[in-house]
């Protein structure tokens, strides 16, 4: 009878113990989904569009973010990011406007450290597509410039949670920043017709590195909870400039940023309510 008391005990242990190990090995990766919405200061420059080499067009803008964020490892995150832009530039004498759309695209994946409790450190890279208009509404040949380029990003980030008297807060700080890439870039004076109508492509597909291209994307946000909501803002700041075919871009935008963050679980589709039962790649 002891013998069989101790091969209980025995059993019920081992089993709580697989179904601990169990547990953990089911607790599901979530999806940290952020919609913000922007206003900021533009300033932009095409030379294709006869705006000159030293004036710029500086105006307002709008723009929506859309971020995804999970793991796919212990180790690994991915990160989706999509992005329209819009704004509306004058030139200095307010006698001229340019409006300017992008929309964009990225895809990546950071490996993760974690040097301290609370303190996230994220490295990798992502693959990025950008389409971008611009208009200028001086009467001319060529009113509108494309812009459009595929490049290989560095991306590093910082996460770091802290509690302020048990009020919970998120910072993060990421900058991007492309390493390779190709893009398309009509030669100075070549209209679009002759591009597309007359199928003359020569030198308008350019490989792209530091030496023509120069782009950054800086984005500081905070999270912090309201009521049953957690609201995500802070500041993006995107840099561009192409040098490229005797045509110079130049597009800066300086924005404030604020929207909603929700974790789920991706297959499911519903909002997770209890936090501790999966693992977030962002909290």
């Amino acid at each position: 009878m002891k013998n069989f008391r101790i091969l209980c005990a025995c059993l019920v242990c081992l089993s709580g113990s697989l179904a601990a190990q169990t547990n953990a090995e089911e607790t599901p990766y979530s999806v940290n989904e952020g919609t913000m919405i922007g206003f900021g200061g533009y300033n932009i420059k095409n030379s294709y569009l006869s705006f000159g080499d030293d004036i710029k067009y500086t105006g307002k803008g709008v723009h929506v973010l859309n971020e995804r964020m999970r793991m796919i490892h212990p180790r690994v995150s991915s990160q989706q990011m999509f992005h329209v832009d819009l704004s509306l530039c004058k030139n200095p004498a307010a006698t001229i406007s340019a409006m300017s759309g992008i929309v964009d695209y990225s895809h990546g994946y950071h490996y993760r450290f974690e040097p301290v409790p609370g303190l996230k450190l994220l490295a990798g890279t992502s693959l990025r597509g950008m389409l971008g208009i611009v208009y200028n509404t001086q009467t001319g040949n060529n009113p509108t410039a494309i812009n459009a380029d595929i490049d290989l990003n560095l991306s590093v980030a910082g996460i770091y949670t802290l509690r302020l008297r048990n009020y919970p807060l998120t910072l993060r700080y990421q900058v991007e920043a492309p390493l390779v890439g190709v893009l398309f870039s009509p030669n100075y004076g070549q209209s679009y017709y002759e591009i597309f109508g007359l199928g003359n492509m020569s030198d308008v597909i350019k490989c792209s590195s530091l030496h023509n291209k120069q782009a950054l994307r800086n984005y500081l946000t905070v999270d912090f909870p309201v009521w049953t909501f957690t609201v995500r803002t802070g500041y993006l700041n995107n840099l561009y400039y192409t040098h490229v075919n005797k045509i110079n871009v130049h597009h800066v935008s300086h924005s404030f940023t604020i929207g909603l963050v929700k974790e789920f679980i991706a297959f499911r589709g519903k909002q997770l309510k209890k936090k501790h039962l999966y693992q977030s790649a962002y909290y």
